[in-house]
């Protein structure tokens, strides 16, 4: 039997596929790809997390999926993804730069580079309070409560309006145990 002829014996033997509501002959609506759209997804938070090399990847699985939309909106994020990837972010030259940057490093919890950035702005400033104050923050984020209780103190004694802001913010959640904190941030009470 020639192959053209296997095909058809197959063909002919296969059921009848059936379309949308069960109707035989009607042919089915593609796959949505649910696989491509949680790939998608995936992507979607690596990328606002800042972690381009990742997301590129998980994009590039997203666009090979068959649903042709999300497929294409993949494919121009992986590009953006790329494009990121190539430009190496941000170089702050100045103090108040370093700390802004370090803001959005902190947000997106890339503590370590947030830290770095910071360190960088108070080797310039050694007093600048709010810089100390974002320090303080991001230790206590990152688990090192000695030191963020340190930082936050400095920037408490050199702005006293730093005490309520650090009542208010949910960055210091991990201190607010430490009899040490609590004696900071409000001073009148007894202990």
């Amino acid at each position: 039997m020639s192959k053209s002829a296997e095909k058809r014996n197959v063909t002919e033997a296969s059921p009848p596929r059936e379309g949308r509501n069960g109707h035989p002959g009607r042919a089915a609506p593609p796959e949505t790809g649910p696989r491509q759209m949680e790939f998608f997804e995936e992507g979607m938070r690596l990328f606002h997390a800042r972690k381009f090399q990742q997301a590129r990847e998980v994009f590039a699985q997203a666009a090979r999926g068959p649903d042709r939309a999300v497929a294409h909106r993949a494919g121009l994020h992986a590009r953006m993804c790329e494009q990121r990837l190539e430009s190496g972010g941000p170089v702050p030259a100045t103090p108040e730069e370093h700390y802004n940057y370090a803001i959005t490093l902190i947000n997106s919890r890339d503590l370590a580079a947030a830290q770095k950035h910071l360190r960088a702005a108070l080797e310039a400033d050694s007093g600048a309070e709010h810089v100390l104050y974002a320090l303080a923050a991001c230790q206590s984020l990152g688990g090192e409560l000695q030191a963020g209780y340190e930082n936050l103190k400095r920037a408490i004694d050199l702005q006293p309006r730093n005490r309520l802001a650090a009542r208010q913010d949910p960055d210091f959640a991990a201190m607010a145990e430490l009899p040490a904190f609590v004696r900071l941030l409000y001073p009148d009470r007894k202990i």
